[in-house]
Formats: structure tokens, C-alpha cells, sequence
């Protein structure tokens, strides 16, 4: 308010318990008001007194539903006002937000049929509701198998270490399927898979290693 409003009238509604009743209970200004400071921080002249650039901001996003929410707040709030200061901020925050060389939207899934499943929808409602596409999808903890086809027919029997190595075999295939989907969904847009870290806890060593492998394509 501070940012959009005349000082004194800024200082009164800050103070008025019932406007913020209101402006708490209106659908989508909690999200407008999320990716608005988000807007804020990626700006080279800063708004706030004594902010500095950033190089990169980087906004780790809700779940698909409430994360789509977030992402088309401006544009709905600037087509509800149509004119005034609320019409122009929501229109000059999606116009940052819809434009590749600015903003890319990363999508994180696991090698799962429901996250597969958000994620595909998720790429549809960016596509159907604000015109953007996704920059690149992170395939977060890909188990890979050490057996070959004719290796995993040869496990034979019911030890504890054979049944065990005949589900690590099918989830891995399983997790493979799903990618395979995912990509077939995905139409052309790029995918990078992380591996399963078989570790009790994932230390500074674990996350180095895959801090690594995103660096690479990031």
C-alpha cells in the first residue's frame, strides 16, 4: 500500500482492522500480494528504500494448483480493474512474468504417476491460462538399475537379498516408464533427471553432488 498509495492514506488502511479483513478475505490478493514482492526483488531499480539488485531471485513455488494461482494473480486482478494503478501493476508484473528472456518456470516431479500427472497439467494450465510454457522440468530422485533384462530374469529364488534386488529392478523400471511419459507429455521441453541417493541422510556431500549436476544444464 505504501508502494501504491499516498502516505497518509497508506498510514490509515495499514491501521484499519476491517480493510484488512477485507483485503485478507478477497480471492487472489494474497497471491498478488505474494508475486508482487516477488516482482519487486527482480527489478534492477528497487522500490524498496535501500534494496539492491539481485542477480537472480529465485521463488520456490506451491503445489500446481496453488502455484498457477499465484503466477496468474496479476493478469486477473489487471482484467477485474481495468484501469488505475492495480490494472497497471497487474499488467506490467504478467508481462515480466510471460516473458521467456526474464522469467522461467521450473517444474520439480518425481518418477511417480500422480506427480508425472500435475506436472502435464501443470504445463497445460500455464499454456491454456497465461500463454507461457514451462522452461524445463527437474526429475527429482530417478532410481536406476543395476541389472540388465536378462540379468534381473536370472534372479531366482526368495532370499531376502533377491526379493530385494528383484523390487529395486521393478522400480526402477517403473520410475523409467513414467519418464518416458513425462517426456512423450513434455513435447520438446527439456527434461533433467536427478538420481535416488541411496544415503540415511542427505548430507553436504549428497547435496553437492546434485547441485553439480543441475549446475551443468541450469
Amino acid at each position: 500500500m505504501r508502494d501504491q498509495l499516498p502516505a497518509p492514506l497508506a498510514e490509515l488502511l495499514a491501521q484499519s482492522k476491517t480493510f484488512t479483513v477485507f483485503a485478507a478475505a478477497t480471492p487472489g490478493m494474497r497471491e498478488l500480494l505474494s508475486i508482487g514482492k516477488v516482482w519487486e526483488l527482480a527489478q534492477q531499480a528497487r522500490r524498496t528504500p535501500g534494496g539492491e539488485p539481485y542477480d537472480l531471485v529465485v521463488l520456490d513455488a506451491p503445489a500446481t494448483g496453488h502455484g498457477v494461482a499465484i503466477l496468474e494473480a496479476p493478469r486477473t486482478f489487471a482484467g477485474a480493474a481495468r484501469v488505475g494503478s492495480v490494472a497497471r501493476q497487474g499488467r506490467t508484473i504478467h508481462a515480466m512474468l510471460a516473458d521467456p528472456a526474464r522469467t522461467g518456470v521450473i517444474a520439480v516431479a518425481s518418477p511417480e504417476e500422480m506427480p508425472v500427472n500435475e506436472t502435464l497439467a501443470l504445463r497445460g494450465a500455464l499454456r491454456d491460462r497465461m500463454g507461457i510454457d514451462l522452461a524445463r522440468v527437474v526429475v527429482n530422485g530417478i532410481e536406476h538399475s543395476r541389472f540388465s533384462a536378462a540379468e534381473a530374469a536370472d534372479l531366482r529364488g526368495d532370499s531376502e537379498p533377491v526379493r530385494a534386488a528383484r523390487w529395486h529392478h521393478a522400480r526402477a523400471r517403473a520410475h523409467h516408464n513414467q519418464l518416458n511419459r513425462l517426456r512423450r507429455g513434455l513435447d520438446g521441453v527439456p527434461c533433467t533427471t536427478l538420481p535416488r541417493l541411496h544415503v540415511t541422510a542427505l548430507d553436504a556431500d549428497g547435496l553437492g553432488e546434485l547441485a553439480h549436476r543441475l549446475e551443468r544444464v541450469l
